[in-house]
C-alpha cells in the first residue's frame, strides 16, 4: 500500500500527516453541486447538517473564553485508523476521509485537506463548513490571523496534538499576540455527550506463544537494559502508541479498524510495569498471564485507563528520568514532565527494537506471505474466467478477495480497505470503491488491486495490477518500467546506514529515464500482526536506515490520469549481502509470492541481469507456494500458477537497433565504411 496515513507509525505527523492514505470512496468523476455561494439550497444529499453541534461547540468555547477551537482527526495515539469513538472530526462536519482539521471561530468553521479529498469533503460538508485545499500548520494559522483579533485564544486538546503538532502551532503563533492554549476536557466530547459511540469492550487476548517472537518478560527486560546503558540513565520509558504496548507484552484486541490493538498506556520503570487499561476486558488466565496479582518488578499492574495523565504528572514530581519517543508522544505528556527530567529522542526504544525482528519472527512473517500468496492467486484465478463474463465490479471483487483471506488459517481480518481500482479510478493512488460507488472490470482496461490481510503471524499488504486485454504499447512500457524499478532496488546491494533516499532512487530510475514518476513512497516497514505501516521503517529520510532483519515494503508505481494507474508492491527482509571483498553490506530477499502480470511486462526492456532476477523469483515462488497449492488440492490454481511462472525469455531487440544493424550490413556489403 502505497504510504498510507500512519498514525499507528506516526509517519502522518513527520510528513505533513503524511498525505497518502486509503481514501473513503468518491466519485471524483461526479459534477461538484456544492456552491455555497449561489445555490446554498441545492446540496448533495450526502451532506450532513451541521448547525446543531456547531453551535453548541462554540457555546462550550465561549465558557473557556476562546476565540478559536482546532480540531483534528486523529485519537490519543496518533493511530492511523481511529475508532468510532474518536471520529470527532467526522461528527462536527459530516466529512468521512481520513486526513483533515478543522477549525471553529465564533463566526466561521473551515475544513483543511489535501487533493485526495476536495471532492469527497464537498459532497459531505453543508455550507457551515469552508474548504481549504492545503494542509500544514502555516495556512491555518494564516488563516486565523485574518479571523480572530488580536489577543485571541485558540484551544486544543493537549491529547491529540503531537509534541510536532503543537511546536508548529505555538511557533507560528508566537509574537502575533495571539494564544495557543491547551483545554484537557474536549469540548466536541462534551458536544457529543451521550450519542458518542462507546468505548471498545471486547476481551483483550493474549497472542499465542507460538506467534510470538519473545516472550513478554524477555522484551521487558530487553528494555529495562537499553534503559541501563543509555547515556542519561533513564528511570522509565512512556509508551504512547497502542502498537507499543501491543507488541511489548504480546496481547490483542479489536479496538481499532483493521489493527489488532487496545486503547493503552505503558509506564514502564526500572522496578516496575504499569499497564494503563480497562482491566475489566481481561479474563482471569490473561491476568495471571501478566503476573498482575503481585507487585514485584517483573509483576504488570493494571491502572484504569483514564488515570494515565495524572500518574505520570506524579511520577515525574520524584527524582526521575522519562524517556520518549518525540514522534509518537502526544504534547499532554510532554508538557507535564519537566524538562530537566524528560529524555526526549526521536523514537522510543520499543519501536525501534520492535522494527528488527528476530529469526522466530521473519519465519513467522514469511509463512504468512505464503498464505497470503494463495489467497491472493485464487482471486486472480477467479477474476481470469469472471472478468471477461462482465459480473464482477471493484466493490464484489474486494469483498471476494476478502473472503479468500478469511479462508486462510490464523487470518484476522484485512490489514487495510482494499484497493480495487479499474481504468480511470486506479490513477487515483488510493482510491477505495464502495457498494454506492464502483466500476466494472472488464478485459480492456488495467486493474489495480493493493490489499493485505492481518494474521496471527504476521501483515501482508501487496500490490499487483494485471490487464486481460491487449494493453496499450506505453501501458506495457510505463508497466515495465515500474517493474524494472521494483527489481533493480530489490537486488540492491549497498552498505549498511545508507540513506533511504538514497536506495529509493533506484526505484525510480527506469521512470525518471523517460520522464515518468509517482507521488508516493516507496515503502514502509510492516509488522508481525501489527501496523500494515510500521514506523520508523521506510525509504524515508526521517526514518531509520535500513537494517538487517527490518521488513519494508518495496512500491514503485505510474499513474496517468484519468486513464490507468500501475503500482507493484511487495514486502522485503533486509539480509546481509554476500560480496566479493568483505565489508558490511546489505540486500533485500522478497518475501511476497505472486507473480507479476506476463501480458504486461515487454522483456525487451530488461536487462540480462534483470531477466534473470525475474526468474529466479518465479522459481522461488513455485518452491513455496506451489507445494501449498499441491496440498490444498487447487489444483486449477497449481496449474495457473505454473504457466504463470514459466521462465521468460528474451525477445528480439527493437525494430530502431535492427534497422540500424540492417544499415551497417547494406554499407558493409556495398564496401562503404560505417
Amino acid at each position: 500500500m502505497a504510504w498510507a496515513s500512519w498514525g499507528c507509525c506516526p509517519w502522518l505527523v513527520l510528513l505533513s500527516v503524511c498525505a497518502w492514505g486509503h481514501a473513503k470512496p468518491v466519485d471524483l468523476r461526479r459534477e461538484n453541486v456544492r456552491n455555497c455561494s449561489t445555490s446554498p439550497h441545492y446540496l448533495p444529499v450526502t451532506v450532513v447538517n451541521t448547525t446543531v453541534q456547531l453551535t453548541a461547540l462554540r457555546q462550550q468555547m465561549q465558557t473557556q473564553n476562546l476565540s478559536a477551537y482546532i480540531i483534528p482527526n486523529t485519537d490519543a495515539h496518533m493511530s492511523e485508523y481511529i475508532g468510532e469513538h474518536d471520529k470527532r472530526l467526522t461528527w462536527m462536519t459530516g466529512f468521512t476521509g481520513s486526513s483533515g482539521t478543522a477549525v471553529v471561530t465564533m463566526g466561521k468553521a473551515g475544513l483543511w485537506t489535501d487533493s485526495r479529498y476536495w471532492t469527497q469533503a464537498e459532497q459531505e460538508m453543508d455550507c457551515n463548513w469552508e474548504l481549504h485545499k492545503e494542509v500544514g500548520s502555516t495556512p491555518i494559522v494564516n488563516w486565523l490571523f485574518n479571523e480572530i483579533p488580536a489577543g485571541g485564544r485558540v484551544g486544543f486538546d493537549p491529547l491529540l496534538f503531537s509534541i510536532g503538532t503543537w511546536k508548529s502551532y505555538d511557533t507560528a503563533l508566537q509574537g502575533s499576540d495571539r494564544e495557543l492554549v491547551s483545554i484537557t476536557t474536549n469540548l466536541v466530547d462534551l458536544v457529543w455527550g451521550s450519542k458518542r459511540p462507546p468505548v471498545p469492550s471486547q476481551p483483550i487476548y493474549v497472542l499465542q506463544e507460538a506467534f510470538t517472537g519473545s516472550t513478554w518478560q524477555e522484551k521487558v527486560s530487553n528494555i529495562r537494559s537499553q534503559m541501563q546503558k543509555h547515556r542519561k540513565a533513564p528511570t522509565a520509558v512512556l509508551l504512547s502508541m497502542l502498537d507499543e504496548t501491543a507488541w511489548l507484552f504480546n496481547l490483542r484486541s479489536s479496538d481499532i479498524p483493521y489493527n489488532p490493538f487496545f486503547y493503552s498506556y505503558t509506564l514502564l520503570t526500572d522496578s516496575s510495569i504499569r499497564l494503563f487499561v480497562n482491566k475489566s476486558r481481561f479474563n482471569s488466565e490473561t491476568l495471571q498471564y501478566l503476573n498482575s496479582s503481585c507487585t514485584g518488578p517483573m509483576c504488570v499492574q493494571l491502572e484504569d485507563y483514564s488515570q494515565v495523565y495524572d500518574s505520570v504528572q506524579a511520577y515525574a514530581s520524584g527524582a526521575v528520568r522519562i524517556w520518549i519517543g518525540t514522534s509518537n508522544t502526544m504534547y499532554a505528556f510532554y508538557n507535564v514532565i519537566p524538562q530537566d527530567k524528560v529524555i526526549a529522542e526521536t523514537y522510543s526504544p520499543v519501536m525501534v527494537t520492535k522494527a528488527v525482528k528476530n529469526s522466530k519472527e521473519q519465519t513467522l512473517l514469511k509463512a504468512s506471505h505464503v498464505q497470503d500468496a494463495v489467497a491472493l492467486i485464487c482471486y486472480l484465478v477467479w477474476l481470469e474466467k469472471n472478468v471477461p463474463k462482465g459480473t464482477v465490479d471493484e466493490f464484489s471483487g474486494a469483498q471476494l478477495l476478502d473472503t479468500f483471506r478469511g479462508k486462510e488459517k490464523f487470518s484476522s481480518g484485512p490489514s487495510f480497505q482494499t484497493i480495487s481500482a479499474s481504468g480511470l479510478n486506479a490513477a487515483l493512488a488510493h482510491y477505495s470503491p464502495s457498494k454506492e460507488v464502483h466500476r466494472k472490470l472488464t478485459s480492456d482496461e488495467m486493474y489495480l488491486v493493493d490489499s493485505g490481510g492481518q494474521y496471527w503471524g504476521g501483515t501482508t499488504d501487496i500490490t499487483r495490477t494485471v490487464h486481460w486485454g491487449t494493453p496499450s504499447a506505453f501501458q506495457k512500457e510505463a508497466y515495465t518500467r515500474v517493474l524494472i524499478g521494483n527489481i533493480d532496488l530489490s537486488r540492491l546491494i549497498f552498505p549498511a546506514g545508507t540513506s533511504g533516499p538514497m536506495l529509493e532512487a533506484f526505484a525510480r530510475k527506469a521512470l525518471w529515464e523517460v520522464g515518468l514518476n509517482y507521488g508516493h513512497g516507496t515503502g514502509h516497514g510492516i509488522g508481525n500482526f501489527l501496523c500494515v505501516h510500521e514506523w520508523p521503517v521506510g525509504f524515508h529520510s526521517s526514518g531509520l536506515t535500513m537494517g538487517k532483519g527490518m521488513f519494508t515494503s518495496i512500491e514503485p508505481g505510474y499513474y496517468q490520469d484519468g486513464e490507468f494507474g500501475i503500482r507493484l508492491e511487495d514486502v522485503a527482509l533486509v539480509v546481509e549481502a554476500k560480496t566479493k571483498y568483505p565489508g558490511t553490506y546489505l540486500t533485500f530477499e522478497v518475501v511476497t509470492l505472486v507473480p507479476y502480470d506476463r501480458n504486461l511486462i515487454d522483456v525487451r526492456l530488461l536487462s540480462p541481469e534483470q531477466l534473470q532476477y525475474l526468474n529466479r523469483y518465479y522459481q522461488t515462488i513455485r518452491e513455496k507456494v506451489g507445494p501449498e497449492l499441491e496440498k490444498r488440492q487447487l489444483l486449477e490454481e497449481l496449474k495457473w500458477l505454473q504457466q504463470h511462472t514459466e521462465p521468460l525469455s528474451a525477445k528480439a531487440p527493437h525494430t530502431t537497433f535492427l534497422a540500424s544493424l540492417l544499415a551497417a550490413s547494406t554499407l558493409a556489403i556495398l564496401g562503404w565504411s560505417v
